[in-house]
C-alpha cells in the first residue's frame, strides 16, 4: 500500500478524542504514521486509541488542556521522550459557542472560546516551532474555520478566534520557512461532527425547528448546499501534511461548499 510518504511519521494530534482529530488519527494509523494523541475527554480519548493499538500503531496519549502552558509544554516533551520527534503537529482542538447575538454573548464566553481556540494554536505553536528548527524540518497544520475567512452572524467570538487562527499561522510561516517548516490552516465550513450536533441541537430549539430545517438553514448560503463529511475534511488534513503537498505554507485552506466564493 503507498502510504504517502507518512510511514513512521510522528503525528501529533490535538483534540483527538471525537470529529475530525478522531477520524484523523484513524487515518494517519492507516497511513503507517505513529500518533501522539491529547484531549481533555479521557474515557473518549481512550476509545479512540484502543483500536489503533491493537492494530500496532505506536500510539502515545494524554488528556491535556490545551491553554495551559505548562500542560501544553509537558506534553510535547513526553512526545520527543517517547519519539525523538515531532514530523507533524495538527493544533485541531477546538470549541464552539451557542448561536448567539454579539450584545449578549457573555465575556466568560468570549474568553472561553478564545482561550482554547487561539490560545490552544498559540502555545501549541509555541512549543511545537523550536522542536522542529531543532531537527531541521517539520509541518504544522491549524485547524481553522471557514468562519475565519468570513464573518459568522452570531458566532463572533468563534469566528474571531479563528481569525486570530489564521493570523497565527501566516505569521508563524512567515518566520519558520527558512527552517523548512511548512505552516498552513485548513478552513473548514460546518462538518458533521459532534460539534456542530450540539450546535444543530441548541438552535433548533432556539428557533423551534426541526434538525433538517437546521442543516437547510446553515448550508443555504453553500454553493453545494450541504454540509461536509468529517472524512472529506480529514482527506485534505492529509494531503495539506504529506511531502506530496511540499511547496505550501502560510495559506488558508477554505474547504467549504463555496462559500466564501460569492
Amino acid at each position: 500500500m503507498d502510504k504517502g510518504g507518512l510511514q513512521g511519521k510522528v503525528v501529533l494530534i490535538t483534540g483527538a478524542a471525537s470529529g475530525f482529530g478522531a477520524d484523523a488519527a484513524c487515518r494517519f494509523a492507516k497511513q503507517g504514521a505513529r500518533l501522539a494523541l491529547c484531549d481533555l475527554k479521557g474515557d473518549a480519548l481512550a476509545a479512540v486509541c484502543a483500536p489503533l493499538i491493537e492494530d500496532g500503531t505506536h500510539v502515545e496519549f494524554a488528556l491535556v488542556d490545551v491553554s495551559d502552558p505548562d500542560q501544553v509544554a509537558q506534553f510535547h516533551e513526553n512526545v520527543v521522550s517517547a519519539f525523538g520527534r515531532i514530523d507533524i503537529a495538527i493544533n485541531n482542538a477546538g470549541v464552539a459557542h451557542d448561536l448567539t447575538p454579539l450584545p449578549e454573548l457573555s465575556i466568560a464566553e468570549f474568553d472561553r472560546v478564545f482561550s482554547v481556540n487561539a490560545r490552544g494554536v498559540f502555545l501549541g505553536l509555541k512549543a511545537q516551532i523550536p522542536i522542529m528548527v531543532a531537527q531541521k524540518g517539520g509541518v504544522i497544520l491549524n485547524i481553522a474555520s471557514a468562519a475565519g475567512l468570513v464573518g459568522a452572524g452570531q458566532l463572533s467570538a468563534y469566528a474571531a478566534s479563528k481569525h486570530a487562527v489564521v493570523g497565527l499561522t501566516r505569521s508563524a510561516a512567515d518566520e519558520c520557512a527558512r527552517h523548512d517548516i511548512r505552516i498552513n490552516a485548513l478552513c473548514p465550513s460546518f462538518a458533521q461532527t459532534p460539534l456542530f450536533d450540539d450546535m444543530a441541537e441548541h438552535f433548533s430549539k432556539r428557533q423551534d425547528i426541526d434538525a433538517c430545517q437546521v442543516e437547510r438553514k446553515i448550508t443555504q448560503r453553500s454553493l453545494m448546499g450541504r454540509l461536509a463529511t468529517s472524512q472529506e475534511v480529514v482527506d485534505a488534513m492529509v494531503w495539506l501534511c504529506s511531502p506530496q503537498n511540499s511547496f505550501m505554507t502560510g495559506q488558508a485552506i477554505a474547504l467549504d461548499g463555496g462559500l466564501t466564493a460569492i
